[in-house]
């Protein structure tokens, strides 16, 4: 809520002033309003001062909606604040998220009846949603959620809290949202988020083809515009670390240090610092700071697991992974590093799924996801074949054939992918793409005479170097 009022303030601020005769005026005051009035400014400055409890107990029996709200808000956030306090001491931030607030049930039972009955408001039906997601209720959070955004459209806090619930392009369109100026800024986070970068650029018009210096430079004249800012600082310091920038990104610690050292993004800032120092358990340990300080922090999740795999420590990075996932489905990073430890382990069952993931997330960048997906197929196919299993994974290997045939064909392996193409004719899903395969690569030996490809020759025409995968020796595999 806070944050909405701030974003709300900043997008007031930025924008010339209204003249007097063009100020909206005042919501209208009801009579409930004026015999709660009392009450609510007591329980407001209760509120205030954090004693949820005590706030939620002057407003029991008011009968205004922002009573009734602030009421189920301040017993909402005291149930958080007890949860806070008993993991706080006795548990790391990889078990924090066991411990639930106990009074979510019972605030869903009674929003739950006064909703049926229509007597929710906008933010009222704010919070029931945030109480339903609580609960892993999410198909029901996000038809509340929609409601709560009619009701009340200029409130960004339920957007946001809608925009983690929706898991794909599909379910976005699927959503009845109202039309309204702030819905373009949603849908450009939106588009963000589910990695559709050129639509969210078609939005952000005043970022078409940024690259990371502009962006750096956007974020320097912001800084000197607002200095005392923390929030985004995170994102600022990544870049820095992408830009292997270090006493740019030491000053912009030290900075953040002095103006709050116990804010989420100085933890995340500082553990940048050190990772680019390669001091890996200092970083480790300011992202677990940040994690304690919120445990819903997506960035400081996936950094700390790309911590635990510089330090060998692979369960940890496991299991930090993880929690980013549980925290939003669609970050690529965290199915990456992931597809990437389970790797490092040799488990090519996991960590072919887990690429496949990130791949299907981040299908616009090129991160040699082709290689590492080639050589988990590779691994996979030598696995099925050698334990004898091809009858039981009879979908996955004709998968992994013509990924692997496509692969081949690309990289100009042209004796590799003709093997493969013959193996896809085997199975009937894949026999028509066998086929196919088999006649490019014919026309492409009629063309030119091309001699099978170095084994040891780079993949690509550029100079980055990527990480060569054998080609898979079929012939001793009889499917």
């Amino acid at each position: 809520m806070s944050h909405t009022h701030f974003r709300a303030s900043e997008l007031a601020f930025a924008l010339d002033p209204l003249p007097k005769d063009e100020v909206p005026p005042a919501p209208d005051f009801t009579e409930e309003d004026a015999q709660d009035l009392d009450a609510l400014m007591l329980a407001k400055s209760y509120f205030d001062l954090k004693e949820y409890d005590r706030a939620a107990y002057f407003l029991k029996g008011c009968c205004s909606q922002k009573a009734y709200f602030l009421y189920m808000y301040s017993r909402y956030l005291s149930g958080e604040k007890k949860k806070d306090d008993e993991t706080v001491d006795s548990l790391g931030p990889l078990e924090k998220g066991q411990v639930r607030n106990e009074a979510l049930r019972e605030l869903r039972v009674e929003l739950s009846k006064k909703h049926i009955a229509g007597e929710l408001d906008g933010f009222t039906l704010y919070l029931y949603g945030v109480v339903l997601r609580k609960l892993d209720l999410l198909k029901e959070a996000v038809e509340v959620f929609v409601e709560a955004i009619h009701a009340l459209p200029l409130h960004w806090g339920a957007w946001l809290e809608l925009s983690n619930l929706v898991t794909n392009i599909e379910m976005l369109k699927s959503l009845s949202l109202p039309d309204c100026w702030i819905r373009d800024f949603f849908m450009a986070h939106m588009y963000t988020e589910l990695q559709m970068i050129k639509e969210a650029l078609q939005k952000y018009q005043n970022l078409i083809e940024a690259d990371i210096d502009q962006a750096l430079a956007l974020f320097n004249e912001l800084r000197d515009q607002d200095p005392y800012r923390i929030d985004n600082m995170d994102t600022f310091s990544n870049l820095l670390y992408v830009k292997s920038m270090k006493p740019e990104l030491s000053y912009l610690a030290h900075n953040l240090v002095e103006i709050d050292k116990y804010r989420v993004e100085t933890c995340c800032v500082i553990g940048n610092y050190y990772s680019l120092r390669s001091q890996h358990e200092k970083a480790a340990l300011y992202f677990q700071r940040a994690l304690k300080l919120n445990p819903r922090c997506l960035g400081a999740w996936t950094l700390m697991g790309h911590e635990y795999m510089e330090m060998k420590n692979t369960s940890a990075a496991i299991q930090a992974y993880r929690h980013a996932i549980e925290v939003n489905k669609r970050d690529y990073r965290a199915w990456y590093g992931l597809g990437q430890t389970y790797e490092i382990l040799k488990m090519p069952f996991y960590c072919l799924y887990y690429y496949r993931k990130a791949h299907q997330l981040r299908l616009h960048e090129q991160l040699n996801e082709s290689d590492d997906a080639a050589q988990c197929y590779m691994l996979y196919i030598q696995d099925i074949f050698s334990c004898g299993y091809e009858q039981l994974e009879h979908a996955e290997v004709s998968t992994a054939l013509r990924y692997l045939g496509q692969y081949y064909f690309k990289n100009k392996l042209y004796d590799e992918a003709s093997l493969c193409a013959q193996r896809c004719c085997d199975y009937n899903d894949a026999r028509e793409e066998g086929k196919a395969l088999l006649r490019q690569i014919s026309q492409v030996r009629d063309q030119i005479e091309t001699p099978s490809a170095d084994l040891f020759a780079p993949l690509s025409n550029n100079n980055t170097p990527v990480r060569r995968v054998s080609p898979l020796n079929l012939i001793s595999f009889t499917p």
